[in-house]
């Protein structure tokens, strides 16, 4: 039985230690087991902990070890590598029986580049922005609340919930941690493990594409709420696949995502 509190307004709720998942960390493809969007914000909100405050993340890869439970999680985090300019931080998720996650992250210190260091491919999304957009209909994994109704949904390109490329500008309903403001990673993290649904190219009702990792570049954090995920999906017969994302905010460019797949019938 899935061991989850009553629905607030949050994706967990902290109690000592640990932290107890809501009904909204729910994923699509079990009724006891989460998305993996929540588990590596809380795991990035973990890195973004450790001293020094002033290095931002410039890679984070989550490695599902197994399907994360709906159950309390206790998170350690602690550093590497570590350096004035550059740091690598490691943080780790268990439940009762172990290990459920882990992550690494590339941290670095922004400067403002003495005004020689020009921009470059970044630029503005090339769709309209989320308040052009129309709302998009929330996916009914079947299981009651869930991670997709915790979530903002607005069309950018393509067609949600068909086969083939799509982007969605998405924006958290609720926060990542009860009582706290969800920080610009968070807000990143929680919604860039959405791109092998975005872009979903089988059915999800006939087959499985769980993605068994995460891994996030970002050239700077997200300005606002809203973060878009422009996605397309490729898959070999043989039964392995990767989603590739770009992300974006209402400025522009921000980063990119990508999932490796495990694919096959259910």
């Amino acid at each position: 039985m899935a061991e989850v509190k009553e629905v607030t307004e949050a994706f967990y709720v902290p109690e000592g230690d640990r932290y107890v998942p809501t009904a909204w960390t729910r994923g699509p493809w079990g009724p006891d087991a989460q998305h993996a969007g929540p588990p590596a914000a809380l795991l990035g909100r973990a890195v973004e902990a450790l001293e020094p405050g002033d290095l931002e993340v410039a890679r984070f890869t989550l490695e599902v070890l197994r399907p994360v439970p709906l159950a309390p999680l206790r998170v350690e985090a602690g550093v590497v590598r570590p350096g004035r300019r550059v740091q690598l931080a490691e943080a780790s998720l268990f439940d009762r029986e172990g290990e459920v996650a882990r992550a690494t992250a590339w941290r670095i210190r922004p400067g403002d580049g003495g005004g020689e260091i020009p921009e470059r491919g970044l630029g503005r999304p090339p769709f309209a922005g989320p308040d052009e957009t129309p709302r998009l209909p929330v996916f009914d994994p079947g299981y009651g609340e869930s991670y997709f109704t915790a979530i903002e949904w607005r069309g950018a390109r393509g067609r949600f919930l068909e086969p083939g490329p799509a982007s969605a500008w998405m924006r958290l309903a609720v926060p990542l941690v009860a009582g706290e403001e969800p920080s610009p990673l968070s807000r990143v993290l929680v919604v860039a493990d959405s791109g092998n649904g975005i872009s979903a190219e089988l059915p999800m009702a006939r087959f499985w594409f769980i993605n068994v990792e995460l891994t996030v570049h970002l050239v700077r954090m997200p300005e606002g709420e809203w973060v878009c995920v422009d996605a397309v999906s490729r898959i070999d017969p043989r039964g392995i696949g990767v989603a590739q994302s770009t992300l974006w905010d209402e400025r522009g460019r921000i980063g990119s995502g990508n999932q490796s797949l495990l694919v096959a019938p259910r």
